[in-house]
């Protein structure tokens, strides 16, 4: 495959440019290019090309520059997690044929574990998010990566009607999230395909990211939800200005934390949508969208990107593009004539936009009736001294499950069950009225915010 068209040739460009800005340093491309000389030559040495070479390193320049020697060597780098239990890491190893493991500045060699060499055209080798079992491996190409990324630089690059303004410089893409996560990877290439540098953050702390807006002038920023409500929870953060527009990343984001966030810092939220084994986002917001829409559509993850199809089917969404599928077998995920099952439910929209409604897999079957967990948190996060709410379905002998709801309760506050469900019924169908009620200190999530929902239902056994 010709260099033109992998993702090493993002590090193309100026050798005196600052491309990364971490822990106060800043890195220019001459220095992140010398790390990559180093580490694959290492690679080489060892006869570790065209393999799976795993990159196990905290936020910062030496963690990009091992995915451009894997890149340079002809392999697929594997993103490992170092703030994960080693088994699971070790599990990670196994299931791809890791033949070495890159810990800035050495290469480790993987003797226990028998390497198979990558397919032509592999990039990444990135795992789901498992929230519904064990994450899974999905490998994605270069090509791929790089068609979705200009599909949504193609669009939020639209041309505005009378806009003569000379093209400003790339501003700096802060990255609040981990780089051995996809939402963190992508960031990164979709500010190198821009030809941007990178702010990264250690980890997400509100105050510090309020001071990373400021010190780099930040007009526009990812956020994945949980941020966002930490951002709006924390009184010693009393502006983000110049933050101007957020894309909310990762996870679905709930209206009711969305108008919450615009409201407190007048930021712009600009939804999105995607999935690892799309290769990133293919549904989402632009500024236009904003300013024609405003907040009457908060909730909604966007409309597609260009090159992007989506349709509805059995409340499902499906998405079809020119590079579907973006990884392996997908097996009955993917439909005969090339439409990706997401395994989403949602809906769209008379002007086009798409609304998840939650996940096939989370939606209740009550009695044969459908309940969509999303909806009825929604209401749920609405009653007064309910801080946060999650919905699951649980084992019922007569209807075969119910919708349960497992609400973490406001500081001083006490949330009655009886008198909950009663104002449930005067604003749902009376199916969708959970039918019991679990306090809990917090709702599992991952990393990245997303929740956990499988592992709440034997916390409803306690009260049944």
């Amino acid at each position: 495959m010709s260099d033109r068209v992998t993702l090493g040739a993002l590090l193309d460009g100026d050798p005196d440019d600052v491309v990364v800005h971490a822990h106060g340093r800043a890195t220019t491309r001459a220095e992140l290019q010398a790390t990559v000389d180093a580490l694959a030559t290492q690679l080489r040495a060892a006869s570790l090309e065209r393999q799976a070479i795993g990159v196990l390193a905290p936020n910062g320049p030496d963690a990009i520059a091992a995915w451009f020697a894997v890149w340079r060597a002809g392999g697929a780098f594997v993103p490992l997690n170092p703030r994960v239990p080693d088994a699971e890491r070790e599990r990670a190893i196994a299931s791809t044929g890791v033949a070495a493991v890159i810990e800035p500045p050495a290469v480790r060699v993987q003797t226990d574990t028998p390497p198979r060499p990558v397919e032509p055209g592999q990039a990444i080798i990135q795992f789901t998010s498992g929230t519904t079992g064990r994450p899974k491996p999905v490998p994605l190409r270069h090509d791929t990566v790089l068609a979705l990324l200009d599909g949504v630089i193609g669009s939020l690059r639209a041309p505005r009607s009378g806009d003569a303004a000379e093209p400003r410089a790339p501003m700096p893409n802060l990255v609040p999230v981990s780089l051995s996560l996809w939402a963190g990877i992508y960031q990164v290439l979709f500010a190198f395909r821009l030809g941007a540098p990178v702010v990264l953050m250690e980890r997400f702390e509100p105050a510090e990211f309020a001071r990373l807006v400021r010190e780099f002038g930040i007009r526009s920023s990812v956020l994945p939800p949980a941020a966002m409500v930490m951002l709006a929870d924390d009184p010693a953060v009393e502006s983000l200005e110049p933050l101007r527009y957020v894309r909310s990343v990762s996870a679905p984001l709930s209206p009711i934390q969305a108008r919450r966030f615009h409201e407190r810092f007048g930021v712009a939220i600009l939804n999105g949508y995607g999935q690892t084994e799309l290769g990133g986002e293919v549904v989402g917001w632009t500024a236009a969208d904003w300013k024609q829409f405003g907040p009457q559509k908060l909730g909604a993850v966007g409309r597609p990107h260009a090159g992007i199809d989506v349709r509805v089917r059995d409340d499902e969404l499906q998405v079809r593009s020119q590079s579907t599928p973006a990884a392996g077998d997908l097996g009955d995920r993917l439909t005969a004539d090339g439409w990706l099952r997401t395994g989403d439910l949602a809906r769209i929209d008379d002007d086009g936009f798409v609304w998840i409604d939650g996940r096939v897999s989370a939606m209740v079957n009550r009695g044969g009736l459908k309940v969509f967990p999303d909806e009825v948190e929604e209401h749920l996060r609405a009653y007064p001294g309910v801080a946060d709410a999650a919905v699951a379905g649980v084992p019922d002998e007569r209807l075969g499950e119910v919708p349960w709801a497992f609400l973490v309760v406001a500081p001083d506050a006490h949330v009655d069950g009886r008198a909950l469900r009663e104002w449930c019924r005067a604003r749902m169908a009376a199916y969708k009225v959970p039918a019991g009620v679990t306090v809990v200190a917090t709702l599992p999530r991952n990393e990245i915010g997303k929740l956990l929902r499988q592992e709440l239902v034997p916390l409803a056994e306690f009260d049944r």
